[in-house]
């Protein structure tokens, strides 16, 4: 009884006190970041007290229309995500289908998720207009290198025992993608959809902030522009815990994957 009880403990506690420390932690910042701004050694102008943030945050609700710029945020990244998605998944299924293209061409996905992509923004300008298209499509084109290549490497790591299975049983090279594996693939899948998701947020949000077309980074741009200080570093926290959820909601997702 001793050994399980133990188990058990020493579970709860590897659940339990990493979230707990990391609380603390930013605790802990923000309370020296307070101290110091309340004893003058931090520019208030620049860098402005946490309480002063935290008072700012209504007056985003009542005087800036943070809603609907969260609401335009929100529906560029979820349209850029299921483009990417629609893109992405059959581009890493035919880079895993067929091997030498998956040679020649796995490295240049590689490099083009390391490329500063957003120094792009004044073609894409030119092609889509100043308008929700050039965001979307900037964000669609950061967001495809993760999904490309966690979809080839979950296609890449389905067991050869599976798919023999399915050849053994006759099914057809769809029966096989859809039943075998797509399935066994899903978690890392969805890892690189996760990762797509946020890269796009992060892209959504900086090129509002660059072009100046509603949305988060525009609200952002504004503020900085009058000179909204705590204002300013009120909208940005606010991304910050809109990116925690999105990352939150991919990590459950992708625990839902594997066990299903």
């Amino acid at each position: 009884m001793a050994a399980p009880l133990m188990a058990a403990r020493a579970n709860l506690r590897a659940r339990v006190l990493p979230p707990v420390v990391g609380l603390a932690t930013l605790a802990a910042l923000i309370a020296i970041w307070q101290g110091f701004a309340d004893a003058g050694a931090i520019n208030r102008f620049v860098a402005p007290a946490p309480n002063d943030i935290a008072a700012a945050f209504p007056e985003l609700f009542t005087e800036e229309d943070l809603p609907g710029a969260f609401l335009q945020s929100l529906g560029e990244t979820m349209a850029a995500g299921v483009i990417a998605a629609l893109i992405g998944i059959p581009l890493g299924w035919l880079l895993h289908r067929h091997r030498l293209a998956g040679y020649a061409f796995e490295n240049w996905v590689a490099n083009l998720a390391a490329a500063p992509l957003v120094l792009l923004y004044p073609l894409f300008l030119v092609v889509f207009g100043r308008n929700a298209a050039t965001i979307i499509a900037m964000a669609v084109f950061a967001a495809l290198p993760p999904v490309i290549l966690k979809t080839k490497e979950g296609l890449d790591g389905v067991r050869r025992t599976l798919i023999n299975v399915g050849r053994s049983l006759r099914l057809t090279q769809r029966d096989l993608f859809f039943r075998i594996l797509l399935p066994a693939a899903a978690p890392v899948i969805g890892t690189g959809l996760r990762l797509g998701l946020i890269i796009a947020l992060i892209s959504v949000v900086g090129l509002e902030y660059l072009i100046h077309f509603g949305g988060m980074g525009d609200l952002i741009a504004s503020l900085g522009d009058r000179f909204e200080i705590a204002r300013m570093f009120a909208a940005i926290a606010f991304v910050i815990v809109i990116s925690i959820i999105f990352y939150a909601i991919g990590e459950w997702s992708e625990k839902w994957l594997g066990r299903a």
